[in-house]
Order: C-alpha cells, then structure tokens, then sequence
C-alpha cells in the first residue's frame, strides 16, 4: 500500500510538472476561450473584463458568455485529470498486479532452483535423498568392509589350506609309518611261523 501511494504521487508530481511546463509554453501563445490552457484562459478573461471603482474598491466586470464559457472549460479539464487519474490507478492496479504475479512465480521459481540444487547435490539411498558427501562416505564405508572381510576370508582360506597340506602330509607320514610297521609286523610274523615250523619239524624228526 505504501509503495502504491508512492508511485501514485511521483506519477501526480511528473503530471503536474508537466503541465506546469506547457502551461508556461502556451502562455506565449494568443490567448483565448478556444483553446490554451486554464491559467490562459483565466488570463484571456481578466484581461477582456473591465473595471471601476466603487466606494474605493476595484471592481472586474466580466461577460457572462466568457464566465459560462470558462466555467465549461475547467469542469471539462477537471473531468480529463480525473479521467487520467483512473487511468493512471487503473495502470497502477495492473502493475501491482503484474508485480504480485511476478513476485509469486519468482518465488516458485526460486523454491524450484533450490530443489534442483538439493537434488543435484544429493544422491537417493535406499529410497531417502543423501547429501553426496554422506553418499560417498557410506558408499566407501561398504567397500571397506567388504574389502576387509574378502582379506579375512582369504587369509583363513590360506591358513585352511595350509593346514590341509599339514594333514595331508601328516596322513601320508602316518601311512608311510602304518605301512612300515605293518611290514615289519608280517615280517615277524613269518619269521615266527617259519621257527614255528621248524620246531614242530624237529619235534617229528625225534620222535
């Protein structure tokens, strides 16, 4: 409301300037009734009106059909200013209009630049929007861990494995030694049968 009071009064001061000004210009001109403006024509009236005196004052004595005339004049004038007026606040209204309309889509425009930037900025993790930085740091957070534990399974894969070899090498030693004393024990075993043997061989001998 302030700023349109504002405006109303520079457009009013700018007019009435103006005004002034062609009312000084036209000043120049031939006055009359017909045409010039309405300080002019006051003037044109003053100046056909005549005078006398009458108990030691000054009297003008002017022509009804110039005072009517006149008269008709500034009612015509005033009429246009105030025509212009409501044009003037009819304009006024529509820039206040226009401003306000302006105003809301900037300040959609603005809401809509924000949320592209946001979005820009942002990346969706599991369905919620994350600032980048955030997104990065879980991003290599995960892959950390995930590096973390593909090193701990290779390092207990390589530990199983070598303990596999362990025991493979300690079932083969075992089989080796099971075969040995195995032998061994058929070794002696046939050595005891064969003295075995001979004993009863020596026993049929003496009988």
């Amino acid at each position: 409301m302030k700023g349109f009071r504002k405006l109303f009064t520079v457009v009013i001061s700018l007019f009435v300037v103006t005004m002034s000004a062609q009312e000084t210009g036209e000043a120049k001109k031939q006055l009359s009734l017909d045409e010039g403006t309405i300080n002019s024509q006051f003037e044109y009236v003053y100046k056909k009106s005549g005078n006398y005196r009458a108990d030691g004052k000054r009297y003008e004595v002017v022509r009804v059909i110039s005072l009517d005339k006149l008269r008709k004049n500034v009612l015509d004038s005033l009429g246009g200013y105030n025509s212009r007026i409501s044009e003037l606040k009819t304009t006024i209204a529509g820039h206040e209009s226009s401003i306000s309309t302006l105003n809301k889509k900037l300040e959609e425009t603005t809401n809509s630049l924000a949320g592209v930037t946001e979005e820009k900025d942002s990346m969706s993790f599991l369905g919620m929007l994350v600032s980048k930085v955030t997104y990065n740091t879980i991003l290599w957070s995960i892959i950390a861990g995930l590096m973390a534990l593909m090193l701990l399974f290779m390092f207990k894969f390589r530990r199983s494995n070598i303990l596999t070899q362990e025991a493979k090498t300690s079932l083969s030693e075992l089989e080796e030694e099971y075969e040995d004393h195995r032998r061994r024990a058929l070794e002696r075993e046939q050595k005891i049968n064969r003295q075995l043997q001979d004993e009863l061989n020596k026993q049929k001998k003496n009988k």
